[in-house]
């Protein structure tokens, strides 16, 4: 996925937005579903500048904030600093190596699980073992539904 995309890569991406909204508010699994939204914006992140990746994800942040109203402001900024960052470090990451590109999903979800942890501060009670336990649980699930996601657009791309 070098260079410019078509727009089958943007379909792709809107995708995963969707995906992560039927999983998480239509059939209701909430934190039992991959966090599709973190894993769009970091895969978006790779073929735009920075403060497209930005936009994109204080918009999707503000879209997610729609639908949990307590960490509206939180998840906007989160995902602006994601998407900035996921832009920014495109070079060190590359796709082609999917251990790479696994650990470029990790820390994407961690990071973000940790922006949220600390503008929210009172979404996730447990404290500083939710950062130190769930958190890496929750962003390797991600990361394995992102390269499971981008394995299966690859194949059909």
């Amino acid at each position: 996925m070098k260079g410019r995309v078509g727009w089958g890569y943007w379909v792709f991406v809107a995708l995963l937005v969707v995906l992560h909204f039927l999983l998480r508010v239509g059939l209701g699994y909430e934190q039992l579903a991959p966090d599709l939204l973190v894993v769009a914006v970091l895969i978006a992140a790779r073929q735009l500048p920075a403060g497209f990746a930005a936009g994109v994800g204080f918009v999707l942040g503000l879209l997610d904030g729609a639908v949990v109203p307590t960490a509206m402001g939180a998840s906007a900024l989160a995902l602006t600093i994601i998407g900035f960052a996921g832009a920014r470090s495109r070079e060190l990451f590359s796709e082609d190596n999917y251990l790479l590109f696994a650990l470029y999903l990790f820390a994407g979800k961690w990071i973000f699980d940790v922006i949220l942890f600390f503008a929210t501060g009172e979404v996730f009670r447990p404290g500083a073992s939710y950062l130190l336990l769930v958190s890496p649980l929750s962003a390797l699930y991600a990361a394995a539904a992102g390269l499971i996601s981008v394995t299966i657009y690859r194949a059909f791309a």
